[in-house]
């Protein structure tokens, strides 16, 4: 589902409920296109977040944690200067359009009151947040600047005249009183196309809801199952749904029953869209912060199968070193009846019953020296045998770690990133850079925390350097440590010496999201408490051997370890 003119009519309610006539408290903008307003309502502090990200722009409260920047950008810095500790006055859409204005009350450096109006267009890649002094209809600022080289009808950049986006010549869908005696006659299709077509604000999953209603109900007129579903809207009886179908998630502001799946009912329509957006935008962030890393860890992991598979072949021709010692043997015993300048030979075997066995010779060594260049090929192949073992264990080694790493970063969130930059250059994968002049030290972060249904802590390493960390030293010996079997993940500490079954089995299923197989069933999970883990010298960040563990099959979902989380 977009995030369409209806769903932002519904949402503009919601905040209306919450935060209006509340006082900005803070103001941070943790990501390029995205602003967090802390805002003091109600006698609760909550965040309100504004996005302008391209494929996930939207307007909501949050409940998500995010990490400030060392040094806050400059659409931040100047949001903070005329808007920290204004008033939110008013919250308005335009149109039903995915346009929504804020109207904010605070004092000049003068000390006198000013109106300034924040304005966000949900508008996909052309999606922007724009502050306007309305009185002299002039742009303070943007999080995305618009020259007029990029855009000749409309420009966005500070200090330039504000120009509204241009509307749609479409009805408003609370305002529309006619008769649709036409869409009866209309093909699904062409119903859901007409609707679009006609009405400002119904994205498709909207339009496809209200043409199956129609189809669903042929005995009642379109009109009333038109004002039908614009009652819930419009009297705010709405049921926020996330249906899940597949691999496909929708979000909608009431249950559209012509969307089939498992569907999840939340209390707002914030919570609905921390749930559908959380992860999503997430995933997105993390892709853009480390897809040089992404990158590096694939090259390094297809390098190194290439590596083993040309060792294992190499091994495979070891394998042929008994036969050179039994040849230089056979040959040893009848060298009286080998003669000079011989190419081949064909002796008993005594190895095999005196099988016949024929041996190639150089006809320009001597008998004896031909029997020592078969001794010497064997002892050359079974040194080879030492050497290979080693270098296949050690490729072996290397693939895991690296299938160990690319899976964190596919759970990492945003502030586990560097960290694992920092674990690859000094593991000598990426160059490190030049030191710098001394900053602000970025604190080390701290492993996710959980709490299991019976009230026992729970802790989860996001990047090798954390497992180490929480496994070796964190933990009690006492502790129970959980990962999932032969299979890349994270380690997981259940900070207690008595875990119930309940919380081990909770513990096994956090421990199997976090792992490479987090999409599949019936993953398996070892658990064994932490006096029994040990780290060989000299093994990679993460890696840990243990016994007498106990193995766990669990299939991992997202929303237990999400409402497991502290």
């Amino acid at each position: 589902m977009s995030f369409d003119g209806l769903f932002t009519h519904a949402m503009v309610s919601e905040l209306k409920e919450t935060v209006l006539h509340g006082r900005v408290s803070k103001i941070q903008q943790p990501y390029e296109n995205e602003v967090i307003f802390k805002i003091r309502s109600n006698r609760k502090n909550v965040q309100l977040l504004l996005s302008a990200h391209p494929q996930y722009a939207r307007m909501q409260l949050t409940d998500i944690p995010f990490e400030n920047p060392t040094s806050p950008p400059q659409f931040c810095m100047v949001m903070r200067k005329y808007l920290d500790g204004a008033i939110l006055e008013d919250i308005q859409q335009v149109d039903n359009d995915r346009v929504v204005e804020f109207t904010f009350s605070s004092r000049n450096e003068l000390g006198d009151i000013q109106n300034l109006v924040l304005i966000i267009e949900i508008m996909g890649r052309h999606s922007n947040i724009l502050l306007v002094n309305k009185q002299e209809n002039k742009i303070l600022e943007t999080i995305r600047h618009i020259s007029p080289s990029q855009n000749t009808y409309r420009s966005l950049y500070p200090g330039a005249e504000y120009k509204a986006a241009p509307k749609q010549e479409k009805a408003d869908p609370f305002e529309y009183n006619k008769r649709l005696t036409l869409l009866a006659e209309l093909s699904f299709k062409e119903k859901v196309s007409w609707i679009q077509q006609s009405f400002q604000g119904f994205g498709k999953d909207s339009a496809e809801e209200l043409a199956f209603q129609i189809d669903s109900h042929p005995e009642d007129a379109p009109s009333n199952i038109f004002q039908k579903f614009m009652s819930s809207f419009k009297n705010n009886t709405l049921s926020p749904t996330l249906t899940i179908s597949g691999r496909k998630e929708f979000f909608t502001p009431l249950n559209y029953t012509s969307i089939k799946g498992e569907k999840q009912f939340f209390d707002s329509l914030s919570s609905c869209a921390d749930r559908y957006f959380g992860n999503k935008a997430e995933r997105d962030r993390v892709q853009q912060q480390a897809n040089d890393l992404f990158g590096l860890v694939k090259t390094e992991t297809e390098r190194n199968e290439k590596k083993l598979v040309k060792l294992e072949k190499e091994f495979q021709q070891t394998q042929k070193a008994d036969r050179y010692r039994i040849k230089g043997e056979v040959l040893t015993a009848y060298l009286h009846e080998v003669r000079s300048g011989m190419d081949k030979i064909v002796l008993d075997n005594f190895y095999e019953e005196n099988k016949k066995i024929e041996i190639a010779l150089n006809p320009r060594k001597s008998p004896s020296e031909n029997a020592q260049a078969y001794f010497s090929r064997y002892q050359k192949l079974k040194n080879a045998i030492i050497h290979l073992n080693k270098q296949m264990k050690q490729t072996k080694e290397e693939i895991h770690y690296l299938e160990s790493v690319l899976t964190q970063l596919e759970v990492a969130s945003p502030r586990d990133i560097e960290e694992i930059r920092d674990e690859l250059q000094n593991g000598g994968y990426i160059r490190k850079k030049r030191k710098q002049h001394k900053g602000k030290k970025r604190p080390a972060s701290k492993p996710d925390q959980y709490v299991s249904s019976d009230g026992t802590l729970i802790f989860v390493g996001k990047n090798n350097t954390q497992n180490d960390e929480l496994t070796m030293k964190t933990a009690n010996k006492s502790d129970w440590w959980l990962h999932t079997k032969d299979i890349p993940g994270s380690h997981v500490i259940i900070r207690s010496n008595d875990p119930s079954e309940k919380t081990l089995e909770e513990a096994a299923m956090i421990a199997a999201y976090f792992s490479k197989y987090r999409q599949s069933a019936q993953v398996p999970v070892d658990a064994v408490q932490v006096k029994h883990i040990k780290k060989p010298n000299g093994a990679k960040p993460g890696f840990v051997i243990y016994e007498g563990q106990t193995t766990y099959y669990v299939t991992p979902t997202q929303d237990l370890v999400q409402k497991l989380r502290k």
